[in-house]
C-alpha cells in the first residue's frame, strides 16, 4: 500500500525508529537498593557486590547505590515500594512476604528443610523456582536466595535433646501463629514479644528462653542469660534478593542476563560470608561458657509438627502442592 508523499525508504526508516522507541532503552540508569542491615553484614556485602558487578558488566549503563539500615523505609514499606518500581532492588527475609505472596509462608513451616545444605539445593532448584513464580505475580523477580542461617533453641534451664525437655518451657517467638503452634506442639508455652525485650525477659524469668541463629544469639548477648544452646535447626528461613519487575522490564535481554548472573554470584558470596560469620559467633559463645549440644535425633520434633502442618494446609489448601514439593526435595 502506497502513502502519498511518504516513500518506501522513509516508511521503512519510520518503522525502524518506532521499534527502537518501543524496545527497552539502554540509557544509563541509577538504581536504588533497599537493605535493612548495617553496612558490615553478609547481606550488605552481597548486595554491594551485586551492584558493582552489574555496573561493571553493563559498562556503566546501570549504576546504583545500596541504602543500608532501612533508611528508605520499613520492611513493609519497602516491599510495596519495590513492587511499584520506586525501589529498584532489595533483599528481604521471606517471612514478611507471606501476607503478599502465600508461597513465601511455606519456608516458615518448622522443619520444612532438613539442613542448611539441603535448603541451598532446594532454593536453587524446583522449589525455589516455584516460590519465585509466586513472587513474580506480585511484582518482583527473584535473583537469588540468601542464607539467614538456622534458628535453634536457647534457654536458661538446661539442654534440650527431646521434646519432653521443653514441657512447660516459656519460649519467646516471633509474632506468627505458625511459631506459636510449633512451641505448643512441643509442649512449651510460646510468648510472642519484641526482639529487643528478650534479654531482660530471660534475665527476669519472664521467659525461659528463645530461638534464633548463632549471630543473633551472640550479637545480642542473649548467651549471657541463656547459656544452653541446643542445635535443632527447626526454622531455616532463607532471604531473597529481588529486582522490581517494572525495572526488570526496562532492561535489554543482554542486561537481564548480566543482572541474573550478578544475582547468582552475589548469592554465592553472601552464603560464604554468612558461614564465616556463624562460625565466629559460635566461637564467641563457646568461649563465653555456653553449653552447646547437637540434637542428634530430630525425628520426634519433626513428628510433633503434624498438627501444625494440618492446620496450615486446612487454612491454605492451595499451598498443598508446593508444600509437598519442598518436603519431597532431597
Amino acid at each position: 500500500m502506497a502513502f502519498r508523499g511518504f516513500g518506501a525508504t522513509a516508511f521503512a526508516s519510520a518503522i525502524a525508529l518506532a521499534a527502537v522507541v518501543a524496545a527497552p532503552m539502554a540509557e544509563a540508569k541509577d538504581w536504588r537498593g533497599w537493605n535493612i542491615h548495617v553496612e558490615d553484614y553478609p547481606v550488605s556485602h552481597g548486595m554491594e557486590a551485586f551492584m558493582a558487578e552489574v555496573t561493571e558488566k553493563t559498562g556503566g549503563e546501570i549504576k546504583g547505590k545500596v541504602f543500608h539500615n532501612g533508611v528508605l523505609g520499613s520492611q513493609p514499606d519497602a516491599i510495596e515500594q519495590v513492587r511499584l518500581g520506586i525501589i529498584d532492588f532489595a533483599e528481604f527475609s521471606l517471612g514478611p512476604w507471606g501476607p503478599v505472596a502465600p508461597e513465601a509462608n511455606v519456608v516458615s513451616l518448622p522443619f520444612i528443610f532438613k539442613s542448611i545444605d539441603q535448603m541451598h539445593r532446594a532454593m536453587d532448584g524446583a522449589p525455589g523456582e516455584a516460590l519465585a513464580a509466586g513472587l513474580e505475580k506480585k511484582g518482583v523477580i527473584a535473583l537469588g536466595y540468601y542464607d539467614a542461617g538456622a534458628r535453634s533453641f536457647y534457654n536458661s534451664k538446661g539442654p534440650i535433646n527431646t521434646p519432653e525437655d521443653m514441657t512447660g518451657m516459656k519460649v519467646r517467638v516471633m509474632n506468627n501463629d505458625l511459631f506459636v503452634d510449633m512451641i505448643a506442639a512441643l509442649g512449651g508455652n510460646a510468648t510472642p514479644m519484641a526482639f529487643a525485650e528478650v534479654y531482660q525477659s530471660i534475665k527476669t524469668n519472664v521467659v525461659d528462653g528463645a530461638e534464633n541463629n548463632p549471630p543473633s544469639y551472640e550479637s545480642t548477648a542473649h548467651y549471657e542469660v541463656a547459656p544452653y544452646y541446643s542445635i535443632s535447626e527447626h526454622l531455616i528461613i532463607p532471604e531473597v534478593l529481588v529486582i522490581a519487575k517494572k525495572t526488570w522490564d526496562t532492561l535489554t535481554p543482554e542486561q537481564q542476563e548480566i543482572v541474573k548472573e550478578a544475582g547468582k554470584n552475589s548469592t554465592m558470596l553472601q552464603r560464604e560470608l554468612w558461614a564465616e560469620r556463624e562460625a565466629k559467633s559460635m566461637e564467641v559463645v563457646k568461649a563465653g561458657g555456653v553449653e552447646v549440644n547437637m540434637i542428634e535425633d530430630k525425628t520426634p520434633f519433626q513428628e510433633a509438627m503434624a498438627p501444625v502442618y494440618e492446620k496450615y494446609l486446612a487454612e491454605n489448601p492451595d499451598m498443598k502442592e508446593i508444600v509437598e514439593l519442598f518436603q519431597n526435595f532431597e
